[in-house]
């Protein structure tokens, strides 16, 4: 029983509508592959078409909530791992809440009663993803929610918490009493660079972020955009992710540690000023199914490790496991056991 509870998330609750488009449906709504954005007024139809015109799968998402239940499949421990977010009071809430409930993760959602449930469009052309988030009602949570007790003791309870940058556009008031938490009580913080466009406008929430963040992962697109946005003039993702892991940082107790995924190139690991880097396990190209989810769930596979106290080189293993098995799957899914040995 040493693992209930070891692990909390905190973040956007999406359900993802997931369906193989076409290039037209892209330009049409002006969709760029191996992104990730939030939807404006030019998508609101995009939705329905998108029911309408394909195949249609619906899976409960979120980055956050996709790593957690990853890491939640691979511990194999039922209540390891808890997750807080906003749903709507409707039957895409009830289907998500039905889902992680199924998969063995303590969801304690905040339910907004005049929103709907959150969605992301997952548009996939040849393998390779593009989501379009429409926030809904994760975009309605509140500080109050967290601070009940009954969630706060959630908080008490974990010793390891995991936040995608995603969440900074919602509340950073949560994120930012959970990093004062972990920094005071020495518990091991992470977080996502999670997309382009957080590293972009939310620069200043994420650098406030980042000083509690034991753990970084990103990867090498948001790296660059992040060394952009900071000035650094490099887009060498080592030297980036030696950079990031040398910020300033509340807990000096933990050293930093930067965890970069570069697709089928080696993942970069930053510590103590050195770069190692590991490489991923490549996949034929006609076993490739779709992208979706591969970021997520490499960090839900290296936090499975983390929280069972095992190395980096075990946790990056597991990581690139469990992105492994995602890609060759639709949307961020997977089998009913693990074989990761």
């Amino acid at each position: 029983m040493a693992l209930e509870g070891v692990l909390l998330g905190m973040g956007n609750p999406l359900l993802d509508i997931s369906a193989v488009v076409d290039e037209d449906f892209l330009k049409k709504f002006d969709i760029q592959l191996n992104n990730a954005i939030l939807a404006e007024d030019k998508h609101k139809s995009m939705y329905d078409e998108m029911s309408a015109k394909f195949n249609v799968e619906y899976i409960a998402g979120g980055a956050t909530q996709n790593s957690i239940k990853v890491a939640q499949w691979l511990l194999q421990v039922p209540g390891a791992t808890s997750y807080i977010g906003c749903i709507g009071k409707d039957k895409y809430g009830e289907e998500m809440t039905k889902n992680s409930r199924l998969a063995g993760v303590n969801v304690q959602y905040y339910e907004d009663e005049n929103t709907p449930t959150g969605t992301c469009a997952v548009c996939v052309v040849g393998g390779e993803r593009s989501l379009i988030a429409n926030l809904a009602a994760a975009n309605c949570y509140k500080v109050d929610h967290l601070k009940k007790p009954e969630n706060w003791a959630l908080v008490e309870k974990a010793k390891y918490f995991y936040i995608a940058g995603f969440f900074l556009t919602v509340s950073p008031e949560s994120i930012q009493l959970v990093g004062e938490h972990a920094a005071a009580k020495n518990k091991v913080f992470t977080m996502n660079l999670s997309a382009p466009f957080i590293c972009e406008f939310f620069k200043d929430v994420q650098d406030k972020a980042l000083a509690y963040v034991d753990y970084v992962f990103g990867n090498e697109t948001e790296a660059r955009t992040y060394s952009k946005v900071h000035g650094w003039e490099t887009d060498n993702v080592e030297e980036i992710a030696i950079k990031i892991s040398e910020l300033p940082k509340a807990n000096e107790a933990r050293k930093r540690i930067t965890v970069i995924t570069q697709g089928a190139d080696p993942v970069c690991v930053a510590k103590d000023g050195k770069v190692t880097l590991y490489p991923v396990i490549l996949l034929p190209k006609e076993k490739l199914v779709d992208t979706n989810g591969a970021g997520d769930a490499f960090v839900g596979g290296f936090l499975a490790q983390l929280v069972q106290e095992k190395s980096i080189e075990e946790s990056v293993r597991a990581g690139c496991y469990a992105a492994n098995v995602v890609i060759q799957r639709s949307g961020c899914t997977y089998p009913e056991k693990p074989d990761f040995h």
